[in-house]
């Protein structure tokens, strides 16, 4: 689900061009579930092998990784570990609008509607063993680092800002933020033309920029004041929130009482199922790990082919010109840098 902050955070949109030679900790699972729900066939079924195994989140991983080093842009992904024992009623309400959809998507299939079957589709992707390690085997193979998180992959990224190893974080979420992300940029794993849902329209997805330093100066607040209003909104620790306060209300009584403590006094019949300290300890105190490595390196060709072409029914032909034009953008990228860096 994620926080829903958007209408409170100032970005700015910039250009591809921007994160030329630049490090970006990509949130995995974030991106694995875009890729799922949107690259599927026009009744909404996923891409599968010849076994019948799910392949929409390697087409998406493998084009869009491939795209954005052939644009000098260096990628990491940062899987999810082990879920905080908060997050447990999140994941329930989750599997029940899985649940929910997938039936949805049943009967609009048998009905012939197949704009509202594959909206429903997209509502039910999961993320399967399998998936998760053939994933990693693809991006060992294309030369491009992961990072397996001991909890949450946003904690993570946000930690490798902090510590300067990545530039930006990315992620569709404002989560990053609160786990201190010192500069989150969303629409990177996805960006051109995207259709509006039950509209004949379109909108130009492109990438925008976060700085948690400029989010806290505009706004007058703290980071610990950004968390309450999150948890007045509802996070993944908290789901429900507060009924009928949106963010900028919540914006409203912290900025007017301070804290979360001080703002429930003045509301009714409001009650948390856990205290709200333990959530803001997961977002101020996350588990990280120092246990990684970016090293980019050139894609291993035959491997990437092995595993694509042989075994997941890829083409090779269109593999191989990807590759070729990551492999050209990579050298071009880092001549770029050795030359930058040879003129100060």
């Amino acid at each position: 689900m994620g926080v829903n902050l958007r209408v409170l955070i100032p970005k700015t949109v910039i250009d591809f061009k921007s994160l030329s030679n630049k490090s970006v900790a990509i949130d995995a699972y974030n991106a694995l579930y875009q890729f799922l729900a949107i690259i599927r066939q026009p009744d909404g079924t996923p891409l599968k092998d010849r076994t019948g195994k799910i392949t929409s989140h390697l087409s998406g991983l493998f084009y869009r990784s491939a795209k954005l080093a052939e644009m000098g842009v260096k990628v990491a992904y940062v899987f999810d570990g082990i879920a905080p024992d908060l997050k447990e009623a999140e994941i329930k309400r989750r599997a029940k609008v899985k649940a929910e959809a997938l039936v949805k998507y049943e009967e609009a299939r048998q009905d012939g509607d197949m704009e509202k079957a594959r909206r429903y589709a997209q509502m039910t992707s999961k993320l399967k063993s399998y998936m998760l390690d053939d994933s990693k085997r693809l991006l060992t193979e294309m030369g491009i680092p992961w990072i397996q998180a001991p909890q949450e992959g946003e904690a993570q990224a946000a930690y490798m800002t902090i510590k300067g190893d990545a530039d930006y974080c990315s992620s569709q979420d404002y989560d990053s933020l609160l786990f201190g992300a010192t500069a989150l940029v969303r629409n990177v794993t996805i960006s051109g033309r995207r259709k509006v849902p039950r509209r004949n329209k379109y909108i130009e997805v492109v990438p925008e920029v976060m700085k948690l330093a400029s989010v806290l100066k505009e706004l007058e607040i703290t980071r610990e004041q950004l968390i309450d209003i999150a948890i007045l909104v509802g996070t993944d620790f908290n789901p429900e929130g507060t009924k009928g306060i949106g963010p900028k209300t919540a914006y409203k009584l912290i900025k007017e009482h301070g804290t979360l403590e001080q703002a429930l006094p003045t509301l009714e019949n409001v009650e948390f199922p856990v205290n709200p300290q333990q959530i803001r300890d997961i977002f101020l105190n996350p588990k990280v790990t120092d246990n990684y490595k970016l090293d980019w390196k050139q894609p291993n060709v035959d491997g990437v082919i092995d595993f694509l072409c042989r075994e997941k029914d890829f083409s090779e032909d269109r593999v191989r010109s990807t590759l070729k034009r990551m492999a050209d953008g990579m050298r071009e990228s880092k001549s770029k840098r050795t030359l930058e860096s040879w003129f100060g």
